[in-house]
């Protein structure tokens, strides 16, 4: 049998990698949640795996925007992965403690995961998770750019998911927080779902090696100003033209009706994959 060939070799060693910095991932999320994460498991807390699903989801995007993109002597690369990945990983973590204090901030994601197995909250940090893991793949993804562009870009993306909060907090008629608090996992879907959709369209404005911060800056100001006024509008148009038999705010608020949550985080993130793939906002300075 003839020898493992360059590319092969290559391939191997990085996947190695990658399943060790995985392995890492989760020890960190261990070791800074309040709770034992395997012991909740086990006791088939569900809000529990949705969150963490959604973790896990979000450090394979941030592995492999640390390994793609990087074509230079296996050793620089495997410096450079271990540099991104590693940088990925705490930016995901820091991530966890804004969606704990900021974004669901009028009550305790750890109650509501573990004394009430809420999954609605679960589902929430499921989508805040994968926004977070494409803010922080977009980030450190492609050349031109360091440790520094990288921080800059994920502190601005984890504003955008800020200030979205309070964005969808005002285009909804219900108290989005106390829904979320009372146990409604349809709020927490359709909440986590357009976050999912948010996170896509932010993606598309990191996307790209870095060639100087007026036109990244840029780039990443016109897609985040398009996801404020897209996914509102979206969401105004399953309710009034898609759903025309439902209301919507009253099923997700009053009915609690997961089916129809999922039906608006499936159409945001449809469209939001759809502005993704053939709309380029790149503007060059």
């Amino acid at each position: 049998m003839a020898g493992l060939g360059a590319d092969s070799i290559r391939a191997l060693v990085f996947l190695g990698l990658a399943i060790v910095m995985f392995i890492v991932s989760k020890m960190v999320k261990d070791l800074t949640t309040p709770y034992k994460i395997d012991e909740e498991l086990g006791k088939s807390n569900l809000a529990v795996s949705i969150s963490l699903a959604g973790y896990l989801f979000a450090t394979m995007m941030v592995l492999m925007a640390a390994f793609f993109g990087k074509d230079h002597d296996l050793w620089t690369d495997i410096q450079n992965f271990l540099i991104y990945a590693v940088l990925g990983i705490v930016l995901l973590n820091v991530a966890r403690f804004i969606n704990d204090y900021v974004i669901l901030r009028k009550f305790s994601n750890t109650k509501e995961l573990v004394e009430d197995r809420n999954a609605g909250t679960g589902a929430v940090e499921f989508g805040t998770y994968l926004a977070s893991g494409l803010i922080v793949a977009g980030s450190i993804y492609g050349e031109g750019g360091g440790i520094l562009t990288a921080l800059a870009f994920f502190a601005l993306g984890q504003l955008a998911l800020i200030l979205f909060s309070f964005v969808y907090d005002w285009i909804t008629p219900f108290d989005l927080h106390h829904e979320i608090e009372q146990d409604n996992v349809a709020a927490g879907v359709a909440f986590g779902g357009t976050y999912i959709a948010l996170g896509i369209i932010l993606f598309n404005g990191l996307l790209g090696d870095f060639t100087g911060w007026a036109g990244s800056l840029a780039n990443f100001g016109i897609n985040t100003a398009v996801a404020f006024i897209f996914l509102p509008l979206v969401r105004l148009t399953l309710d009034k033209v898609l759903l025309t038999r439902i209301d919507l705010n009253q099923a997700i608020s009053q009915d609690r009706n997961i089916a129809v949550s999922v039906v608006e985080m499936a159409f945001a993130v449809s469209f939001a994959l759809i502005l993704f793939s053939t709309v380029d906002f790149d503007i060059a300075f």
